[in-house]
């Protein structure tokens, strides 16, 4: 159960705010909503009804300094996930992404960027669904550490580097 106040990570819609638990009427039934405002974009607003156990397992509380800290000490230890179906990995990368565990995701960006580099030596590219999943997992990475960290989101990759094991 979250709270009101509670800043959490909303899949991949970004770093929200609990603004209030209220019932609401969306389709002939009155259920009660976590209403959530994106923290960047307050024109943003979420509903997600509590008793909805799929919508809210895609809330996340943020990760905080300390987390972060110990996330990035642990980048280098992390294995790539590299599955050669193409069908499989978007599965597994697919699965990734709706769960939002760190760990995983960290290991997802660091494939896909081992990959990338040992294509780009072959003078080939990324499949386009491959690179989508990167980009997902990195907005999603980098929004919660920047706000871990209060930090601009461009500064992200800059002190994971500096503060790397």
């Amino acid at each position: 159960m979250y709270n009101i106040g509670d800043v959490v990570m909303y899949g991949t819609f970004g770093i929200c705010r609990i603004e209030s638990i209220e019932k609401r009427d969306f389709m002939g039934e009155e259920n009660d909503y976590y209403i959530l405002r994106h923290v960047y974009n307050e024109k943003n607003i979420f509903y997600v009804p509590v008793d909805n156990e799929l919508a809210v397992s895609r809330l996340h509380k943020v990760c905080s300094k300390a987390d972060v800290d110990e996330l990035i000490g642990h980048m280098n230890a992390e294995a790539p996930i590299w599955i050669d179906n193409e069908i499989k990995r978007r599965e597994e990368y697919s699965r990734i992404i709706k769960e939002g565990d760190k760990h995983e995701i960290i290991r997802l960006i660091k494939t896909l960027y081992l990959r990338r580099k040992e294509l780009y030596a072959e003078k080939k590219k990324l499949r386009s669904s491959d690179e989508s999943y990167l980009t997902l997992a990195e907005n999603m990475l980098y929004e919660e550490f920047a706000y871990a960290l209060d930090i601009d989101r461009s500064e992200v990759v800059d002190y994971i580097e500096k503060h790397i094991a």
